[in-house]
């Protein structure tokens, strides 16, 4: 899939991007509305790809430090501002690798597809859509999807039954469904 496709519907558009990062160039003050639109994505992204959470947050610094550094040179050529990301983010990967790779024997990083940009760009947006949800269903999938935790666990840190619970899941489950555009069940758009 060519990089244009990556914008998803209910994002910022190109052009709301595109103003966000004109005014970061001009004071680099704004870049913290462009950093915390994108670190989600960046951070899942080379978390994917990096052996640790210590690494993985030094190694998304590092991403932000550099795209900054680099937005005055940053041109709209038809590539989001995201992929700009991306790439420096693999590139950031690449470069924690060789520097590890002088104390280990370890096998380097698979060089990143459009395919993984897409993907850590979409696993955003479901970050950025769970945060719109009501504070109890999105505690609930963040335990649940991100943490891990089981029904029983969440509903004695919740002080919730099981079933308060599922209903919770449920309904939050529905929403981002609906959100992203999919089939309801029985072939209904949401």
């Amino acid at each position: 899939m060519p990089a244009g496709k990556l914008a998803m519907k209910g994002s910022r558009t190109e052009a709301d991007e595109r103003l966000l990062v004109q005014a970061a160039q001009k004071d680099p003050q704004r870049f913290s509305e462009l950093y915390e639109h994108h670190f989600r994505a960046v951070y899942a992204f080379v978390a994917r790809r990096v052996s640790t959470r210590e690494i993985a947050e030094d190694v998304t610094a590092d991403v932000f430090y550099k795209a900054l550094a680099a937005l005055p040179r940053f041109d709209w050529r038809g590539v989001p501002f995201g992929v700009w990301l991306f790439r420096i983010a693999a590139n950031c990967v690449a470069d924690q690798f060789k520097a590890s790779a002088r104390f280990s024997e370890e096998a380097g990083p698979e060089p990143a597809t459009e395919a993984e940009f897409e993907r850590a760009h979409y696993c955003a947006r479901l970050f950025e859509w769970a945060e719109k949800l009501p504070s109890d269903q999105r505690r609930v999938i963040e335990m649940r999807f991100a943490e891990g935790r089981t029904i029983r666990e969440i509903g004695a840190e919740l002080k919730k039954t099981d079933g308060a619970v599922k209903q919770l899941q449920f309904r939050a489950l529905q929403t981002l469904r609906a959100q992203m555009g999919e089939k309801k069940p029985g072939g209904r758009h949401g």
